[in-house]
């Protein structure tokens, strides 16, 4: 089971990379215009949002669900050819691609969290960054044109759909799906909203870093060459928490969490205090360690402890931190990208440690 988790957490985030990193790339040699480009790019974490609102009531992300997730995956990776040169046929089958995903991923994290103690489930984990990180460092060198992207986002797909019904048709009714099956109790987020508007705050304030990181760099004197360095570097820092988080996440997870995001808020003063200083920014990434890897775990462990509906907690996280606080973020950079953007994304951060307070969760 650990190895077709891992195998599935590779090509799930190789097919982020792809689409992260290149898919922008592509539809910029196809013409569109930057407008264009950041309203297509949008639409992903908008349906990562809204998707999880479909399953408070009547819909379970079950077994059924998930495997017509990976379906709808393998679709819209097929459609992007056709749709490459119309705008509003790309937005839909962008639309159609973020709401595939986005069920996808938490089924599979409820499920290793379930069947993996949480020292083998970050090392699972881990597998995720070395497939972003190897999409990052060689895709750069083969890649030329649009189709080849798109024909390698439909072969990290294709890869995805594969190891994720492996898991599907080789693994028991997990404890989660029988367990919602019985359990009416109604899922509540404002019981927890300190928490849930931390989690919105956080990552609104990665908006600086996803979208200008390299843009910020560059225009500090700093070579492409080495900036790509400066990615891959927070990736191998990500990698090396998640293989030895284990111990951490039988701490107290609220604890863990306060404290990684006061490294994000760091992390963000130091590039502001920094932007040319090459020391400093590489200390800056190694935050990513603690503001990504452990801040990531830590949150759905401490969710999976939160709520019995487990995989909608996924859900509703990543739909409420990477989909709605991705989406504001990136509106955000755009508007106040300057000098002092990472000043502002370091207060964001301070104001996602200020809202948990002091005091304690308590457990559904």
């Amino acid at each position: 089971m650990f190895l077709r988790l891992s195998a599935f957490y590779f090509f799930y985030f190789a097919v982020i990379g792809v689409y992260v990193i290149f898919f922008p790339k592509a539809l910029h040699i196809a013409g569109y215009t930057p407008w264009q480009i950041g309203a297509l790019l949008s639409a992903a974490p908008l349906m990562r949002f809204v998707i999880p609102f479909l399953f408070l009531k009547h819909i379970r992300l079950e077994r059924r669900t998930y495997s017509i997730s990976l379906g709808l995956m393998t679709l819209s990776a097929l459609l992007f050819f056709p749709a490459l040169g119309n705008f509003e046929a790309l937005l839909a089958v962008n639309l159609l691609f973020g709401a595939a995903m986005s069920l996808a991923l938490p089924y599979i994290e409820t499920l290793a969290l379930e069947l993996l103690d949480r020292h083998r489930y970050g090392r699972s984990r881990l597998f995720g960054s070395f497939g972003f990180m190897v999409v990052a460092l060689w895709l750069g060198k083969v890649l030329q044109t649009p189709a080849d992207v798109l024909t390698f986002l439909l072969v990290t797909v294709s890869l995805t759909t594969l190891s994720g019904l492996a898991l599907v048709f080789k693994t028991p009714l997990s404890h989660h799906e029988t367990e919602n099956r019985t359990d009416g109790k109604e899922f509540q987020i404002l019981h927890h909203w300190r928490l849930w508007l931390s989690f919105f705050l956080l990552q609104t304030s990665f908006g600086g870093f996803y979208n200008f990181f390299t843009i910020y760099e560059t225009s500090h004197g700093i070579s492409l060459e080495m900036t790509s360095w400066l990615w891959s570097f927070g990736v191998i820092c990500e990698i090396f928490m998640l293989y030895f988080q284990g111990p951490l996440l039988h701490k107290n997870l609220l604890t863990i969490i306060r404290f990684t995001i006061m490294a994000t808020s760091i992390r963000w003063l130091l590039l502001w205090l920094f932007p040319d200083s090459l020391v400093m920014t590489f200390v800056a990434q190694s935050l990513h360690a603690l503001g990504f890897a452990l801040y990531h775990s830590a949150a759905i462990s401490l969710l999976h402890t939160l709520y019995r509906r487990r995989a909608l907690a996924q859900q509703f996280f990543l739909g409420i931190s990477y989909g709605l606080g991705g989406f504001i973020g990136a509106l955000l950079a755009g508007r106040f990208y300057g000098e002092h953007l990472f000043l502002i994304e370091s207060l964001i951060a301070l104001a996602s440690l200020a809202i948990l307070g002091r005091r304690p969760l308590l457990k559904l």
